[in-house]
């Protein structure tokens, strides 16, 4: 099965991914949950894993955030919507918004294709962070996270906007090309340029200790908003 859920709405597009993978795996108590990095797809995997048998039976829930970032995995994406929606398996996508043509060719054969649109007018710009971290400059990091808090951003999206460069900076540190990397050129050549500021294994480590204190977060172990900040403050 394939559920797509898309648009301008950040947060509301991840919650709804969220609540449809709780429900999932509620519905079938073996379903076990797992994530595709579009970063590190490999060619076929989606279909590899769509006629896939689990060991021990039962079903995946698979969760594939922002796949149009990897040209190859938004392609095979589209290529094998077919067997993704007839799969046992249940394929869940995050993606930001959409083309009409994309629209077009996902809708025939998603099970479920979702779009949430935010309100230009009030929209703040969140890349901004990613500037402050590609520069490794903390002051601007913390000021500007203080800016969208209070213009009502969630942590969530803050984590999704930070994450994003931390996976590109990273795959710059892995390639030696946009091309290589599956990605377009310029978020490329500027992490590229970025990295210079990060001492070696420095990104690595930062990438671990965000998605730690996003799924602690999530899990009620700690106050998301606090353990953002707190490690912002440690960038």
């Amino acid at each position: 099965m394939l559920y797509i859920y898309y648009g301008t709405a950040v947060e509301a597009v991840r919650t709804r991914a969220h609540q449809k993978i709780t429900a999932l795996k509620e519905a079938d108590s073996s379903a076990v949950l797992e994530s595709i990095d579009p970063s590190s797809y490999e060619s076929g995997q989606l279909q590899t894993l769509a006629g896939s048998v689990a060991l021990f039976g039962g079903v995946r829930v698979y969760l594939i955030d922002r796949p149009s970032e990897s040209a190859l995995c938004w392609e095979e994406l589209q290529r094998d919507m077919t067997d993704l929606a007839r799969s046992p398996h249940h394929f869940v996508v995050i993606e930001g918004a959409l083309t009409a043509a994309d629209k077009r060719t996902l809708a025939k054969e998603t099970v479920l294709l979702e779009e949430f649109k935010g309100e230009a007018a009030t929209r703040v710009d969140t890349f901004v962070l990613c500037d402050a971290l590609a520069r490794k400059d903390k002051r601007s990091l913390w000021m500007h996270l203080q800016e969208v808090v209070a213009a009502g951003v969630s942590a969530e999206e803050v984590v999704g906007v930070l994450w994003w460069q931390l996976k590109m900076l990273r795959l710059a540190a892995a390639t030696k090309s946009a091309s290589e990397a599956g990605v377009k050129d310029f978020p490329y050549n500027k992490a590229k340029r970025a990295l210079s500021n990060f001492k070696p294994g420095e990104l690595e480590v930062l990438a671990q200790s965000l998605l730690a204190l996003y799924h602690d977060g999530h899990a009620g172990k700690r106050d998301i908003n606090l353990a953002l900040e707190e490690w912002v403050l440690r960038v």
